[in-house]
């Protein structure tokens, strides 16, 4: 565990000894403890003054709203993590307080939960300050137009890119609950999906996440989709936040297939990514829901800047340009990848992804290369659309 700085309110006696009991040995300094908030203009001044990294908050007794207490609390300039704690277990009680913005929630036995937590908090915390980035990982969708655009065959490519280009940390997430196609391409061995883990919000540890998550190849996690099925819960839209917040600690890459068009699952989704990749085709249907999901998203209040709009099969001597699509669209084109339907035929029959020697492949490994900004630092020649 990396070293933290933790403050503790603790009203409940039984509550409170175990936590002591726990945090002997480990390596973080306690810079404030008391067993409740009187005063709340004075709470709040030590937090500014003292700034701790975590805040360890009993809840058990709690007789202000919990929404409120943790908004007070990171308001402060320093916005401690909060780790809730609680006698109780009830689902509804932790999905309560975790929705009102709490970081972990935490239930006896504490000597198991507490250090897991705090390691999950420690972890958080020193990526922050090695400036890999302000809130985790770098996540990045993929959607399309309509069916049939390429968007899940392009996501998966640009994982397993990722991972090689970067030989980092990859997780490959399919959203898509209709289709689910990701785990079909991926070969993901998993019986259990992404609706495991927005179910199981209560307990999603790293420990639990494992279980759930198919390696595929060193570096790349895959977390399917149900696909079809005949009965099934509708994920709730704050679920899917709390899994997509969480897996942005354990990655430093998170590549989402989110299917096509706009969903409120999916527009949710896309509040939570860094950039959404919106994947067309040059015929004239796919053209007009790329213009009909822009205007969407720009009504919203969604950022043009974090929207990117990728070409698909695009044939040797296309009839637009990309200045007249960007005029039409209202959206730059950042990368354009070849028509070439015989590679993904032939690959797919066999079983595997375009094989990275054919002129898709090299055209899937130069987008993952501009996603990750490798190109920029390295010199590489610009990203062309029909490059060797």
């Amino acid at each position: 565990m990396y070293p933290i700085t933790l403050g503790l309110v603790i009203e409940t006696k039984e509550l409170w000894q175990e936590v002591q009991t726990c945090l002997q040995g480990l390596p973080l300094h306690v810079l404030l403890e008391q067993t409740e908030i009187r005063d709340w203009p004075a709470f709040l001044d030590k937090l500014e003054r003292l700034r701790p990294d975590v805040l360890l908050v009993d809840f058990t007794s709690l007789r202000e709203p919990v929404d409120e207490v943790i908004g007070k609390i990171k308001s402060t300039s320093g916005s401690p993590l909060v780790i809730a704690l609680h006698k109780s277990a009830e689902p509804e009680t932790i999905l309560g307080v975790i929705r009102a913005g709490a970081d972990e929630y935490v239930y006896p036995p504490v000597e198991t939960n507490l250090p897991k937590a705090l390691e999950r908090m420690a972890l958080g915390r020193n990526k922050q300050r090695q400036g890999v980035a302000k809130s985790g990982g770098r996540t990045c969708a993929f959607f399309s137009a309509k069916g049939g655009c390429g968007a899940t065959t392009i996501a998966c490519h640009t994982a397993v890119e990722l991972a090689r280009q970067t030989a980092k940390e990859v997780l490959l997430a399919d959203f898509d609950m209709d289709a689910g196609l990701v785990g079909f391409l991926m070969k993901s061995k998993s019986r259990y999906s992404v609706l495991d883990a927005m179910a199981n919000t209560h307990r999603l540890d790293i420990n639990y996440w494992r279980a759930l998550v198919s390696n595929g190849m060193p570096g790349l996690g895959v977390i399917k989709a149900p696909g079809a099925q005949t009965t099934r819960e509708t994920p709730k839209e704050d679920d899917l936040r709390h899994v997509m917040r969480f897996v942005r600690f354990q990655y430093d890459w998170t590549v989402v297939d989110l299917g096509r068009g706009l969903s409120p699952l999916s527009t949710t989704a896309l509040e939570e990514v860094d950039e959404a990749f919106l994947v067309t085709t040059l015929d004239v249907p796919a053209l007009h829901q790329v213009k009909q999901i822009v205007e969407a998203l720009m009504d919203s209040g969604y950022g043009r800047a974090r929207l990117r709009l990728i070409l698909n099969r695009v044939p040797k001597n296309p009839d637009v340009t990309p200045d007249e699509l960007e005029k039409l669209l209202g959206l730059s084109v950042y990368a354009m990848l070849p028509d070439d339907y015989g590679s993904i035929y032939e690959a797919y029959t066999e079983g595997q992804l375009v094989p990275a020697n054919t002129n898709l492949g090299r055209q899937m490994a130069r987008l993952a290369s501009k996603v990750a900004g490798i190109q920029e630092q390295t010199g590489k020649k610009k990203f062309s659309l029909f490059g060797g």
